[in-house]
């Protein structure tokens, strides 16, 4: 077996998943032809690729019709760089990266661009009527609550108050706006559509304003999601709704890519590594609570990769709610210096399928900034999927 490597990152700004967002006149594919021509534009030859793989949700409409083919095409790429799109719902985009490594490691293929795309603001989540969103009996049986439902649920089961939840998402905000002044994305961000940063960033939140905000998802719950939360638990006896939109993921239109590829490639092509990929995992975890999954698959990736919490520098963790976030800080112990140190998917934004990317991305610059050796990203997905990857820095 050899080994996988990160040589290259890059993304585009997140826009507000909305039709008031800066990336809303731009398709999916109109976000991945500048990032596949930006990697040109840093050496790599298009040539040497054997495959593109890339994170979806929601593939229908323009999201259809395998964009990874498409978007090379449309880049120029020639009619040799074949294409394939997967969807581990919010974890595709690391999933994306983990199977171009493992491809990489088996020495099946040399080098893949990998990452993931978005355009919520054009596709919507849900948009694709599966029978897990919108079939009552699949619904009922498989306990599909809504995402922010089971995070209340998991906010009740760990007891954590509406106060923690806030202070965490103004962390997070505070984090991302500090990154920004600081051109922390600089190497990264590719500027597209007219928009240069992540425009979900409020550097002016502050705690009265977010004690302000009512829950977002007791509505739900009490239109029938808690009572098939809790069906079949001892405990809690009743859920807590405690999230608002400011302890939520906000959704963003966006996409990101990586390139891996082994050592020989690597020094064929000029490229240095920027880090070994040196473990990732697949989990499943209970469906209802969900949001457990991508701190399961850190833990297991870790374990794979031979690397006990201690040793890890940065721990990129998509925020998918707040809740997580502090379930995984805590167990852990990963304060504000080492959980996603440059703010989160709360502040910056949840460009679904290119979010896994994204905390890959994230991961690896802030390694190098502070010359840490390991680093872990992680993302929970719908129906208790999680996916966690581990990097090593020489």
């Amino acid at each position: 077996m050899g080994e996988a490597y990160l040589l290259d990152y890059v993304r585009t700004p997140r826009g507000r998943g909305s039709a008031r967002g800066g990336l809303h006149h731009l398709s999916a594919l109109d976000l991945l032809v500048p990032l596949l021509d930006a990697l040109v534009d840093r050496g790599l030859d298009p040539g040497v690729v054997d495959d593109v793989v890339l994170g979806c949700a929601s593939q229908v409409g323009e999201q259809g019709g395998n964009p990874a083919r498409t978007a090379t095409l449309l880049a120029g790429w020639g009619h040799h760089v074949p294409g394939v799109v997967v969807n581990r719902f919010c974890a595709s985009g690391i999933d994306a990266v983990a199977l171009a490594a493992a491809r990489v490691r088996a020495g099946e293929v040399d080098l893949v661009v990998a990452g993931g795309v978005e355009s919520t603001s054009r596709v919507p989540p849900f948009t694709d009527r599966a029978p897990l969103w919108t079939d009552a009996e699949v619904v009922r049986r498989t306990g599909s609550v809504h995402m922010g439902v089971a995070a209340d649920l998991n906010a009740t089961l760990d007891g954590f108050s509406r106060d923690d939840l806030d202070g965490y998402a103004l962390e997070s905000q505070h984090k991302a706006a500090a990154a920004w002044r600081a051109g922390a994305f600089a190497r990264s961000l590719v500027p597209v559509g007219g928009l240069e940063h992540d425009e979900l960033v409020r550097a002016d939140s502050s705690r009265d304003v977010l004690a302000t905000l009512p829950p977002a998802f007791a509505g739900l719950g009490a239109d029938g999601h808690d009572a098939l939360a809790l069906a079949g638990r001892r405990r809690p006896a009743r859920i807590e709704h405690r999230h608002t939109a400011a302890t939520s993921p906000r959704l963003a239109d966006g996409a990101a890519l990586v390139v891996v590829g082994d050592s020989g490639t690597a020094r064929r092509l000029g490229l240095t590594p920027r880090a070994r990929i040196a473990a990732s995992a697949v989990v499943a975890d209970d469906p209802v609570t969900m949001l457990t999954g991508g701190q399961s698959a850190m833990d297991l990736a870790l374990r794979r990769a031979a690397v006990s919490v201690d040793e890890v520098d940065v721990v990129e963790f998509a925020e998918s709610f707040a809740a997580p976030c502090l379930r995984l800080r805590r167990d852990f112990d990963a304060g504000p210096e080492r959980l996603n140190p440059s703010g989160g998917t709360i502040a910056m934004g949840h460009a679904i399928g290119a979010t896994g990317a994204i905390m890959v991305g994230g991961c690896l610059e802030e390694l190098e900034r502070r010359a840490g050796r390991f680093g872990v990203a992680g993302v929970s997905a719908a129906a208790g999927l999680g996916v966690g990857l581990v990097l090593e820095r020489g």
